[in-house]
């Protein structure tokens, strides 16, 4: 019996991953850019263990047993990573053998918060590890099929899905633009309006787009070409207002096509808007772009912001958004954020307006998590095992 126990963060798309051109192989229409967080606020951790004495596959899901159904996408990617480690001739374990999973997240599950990418990151990074399988471009053509957005979890920094060409798929990859070591001062703030889980999933969303949108052929061949080249230079020179224009602009035409499409995808709601209304309002406070928001299909906001505005831009959320709660450990999660007054480099006419802006919406935000850029997947020692003997801890 060997096992591995890994750990693989969530990626927030920059530009935007909507619609396939082949939808088994999750082949997508466009290029996509995302930052990937860190896993010390925001990860999925599993476990795999291999037996010649286990019967079957088996996984479980945040404690609950799901169906190892064959044709899903699941059982494609042990199938795709059982093909690699017979092409480069794993030693350690049998192929053959079959396999439990044990897998959690430690944030909500299929809230548009990106837990499927860092779920089927998680899970084959942990059999890649298992197999003695190395991090390239081939892997990254696994993690796509379990989840399109997984291939961008296996890189740190910032990650650029390649669309590709070829039918097969296997010039639709994954590579990194920049690690998290380059511009290691950038944080974001994400803004949980609602953990539950979205009406439309985005694998049927995506699919009526394409279908219907008028508007999707348009940003896939002439828009995000072009924006993807900006992103990455506004990138590589560490340029926040470019990054952060540019950021914008793609979150509003991605929900643009969701309502382009019939019947409309609707993921933002009335406290979406405001947030987008205030992010805004206060960089014209501000007199540059010191915020930029972002929306993946859900509610819930991304403001990414450089570590040193931090303290100015979370007081003035609490100050249009305010909450009623009293665990500030609970609703305020993750990285410590220095008190703003301790902070003298805005102008006193900026604080003054800050200080005047109107309540927008009370307890509007079930928590709020800060984090920041961070590394990709890590395989941990065995004391973090999610399975015992090949069962969950709790069983």
């Amino acid at each position: 019996m060997i096992s591995v126990t890994c750990v693989a963060p969530v990626n927030i798309a920059l530009i935007k991953y909507w619609g396939k051109r082949h939808e088994e192989l999750i082949l997508p229409i466009n290029d996509s850019i995302s930052m990937t967080l860190s896993t010390d606020e925001l990860c999925a951790k599993t476990t795999v263990t291999a037996s010649e004495t286990f019967e079957r596959n088996r996984m479980w899901l945040n404690g609950e047993e799901v169906p190892f159904e064959e044709g899903s996408r699941l059982t494609r990617c042990l199938k795709e990573v059982h093909r690699l480690a017979l092409i480069n001739g794993s030693q350690k374990v049998s192929p053959s053998w079959k396999v439990h999973i044990a897998s959690v997240n430690n944030f909500p599950t299929a809230a548009g918060l990106a837990s499927s990418a860092a779920g089927y990151a998680c899970l084959v990074y942990s059999l890649a590890r298992l197999y003695d399988i190395p991090l390239d471009e081939e892997l990254t053509t696994v993690a796509r099929q379990g989840s399109g957005s997984a291939c961008r979890s296996l890189y740190g920094g910032f990650v650029q899905w390649h669309r590709g060409e070829l039918t097969n798929g296997s010039d639709s990859v994954a590579k990194p633009i920049a690690s998290s070591k380059h511009w290691p001062n950038m944080h974001v703030l994400i803004l949980v309006v609602n953990d539950e889980r979205k009406k439309t999933a985005s694998t049927k969303g995506m699919q009526q787009s394409v279908n219907t949108s008028q508007l999707i052929r348009h940003r896939a061949d002439k828009v995000v070409p072009e924006r993807i080249a900006q992103l990455t230079e506004a990138i590589e020179s560490r340029d926040f207002q470019t990054f952060a224009e540019i950021t914008m602009k793609d979150s509003n035409q991605f929900h643009a096509i969701a309502l382009d499409t019939y019947p409309p995808c609707v993921y933002m709601n009335d406290v979406s808007h405001k947030i987008a209304s205030f992010v805004h309002e206060y960089n014209e406070i501000m007199g540059s772009l010191h915020a930029a928001y972002t929306f993946d299909a859900g509610p819930n906001a991304c403001l990414y912001v450089l570590e040193e505005n931090v303290p100015e831009l979370l007081n003035a959320v609490q100050r249009v958004f305010p909450s009623d709660s009293d665990d500030s450990a609970t609703y305020l999660r993750g990285l410590s954020v220095p008190k703003a007054d301790n902070i003298h480099r805005i102008g006193d006419a900026a604080k003054t307006k800050i200080d005047s802006l109107d309540v927008s919406a009370r307890n509007a935000f079930r928590y709020i998590i800060h984090t920041k850029v961070g590394e990709g997947p890590r395989e941990l020692n065995d004391e973090n095992s999610l399975l015992i003997n090949g069962l969950p801890l709790d069983n």
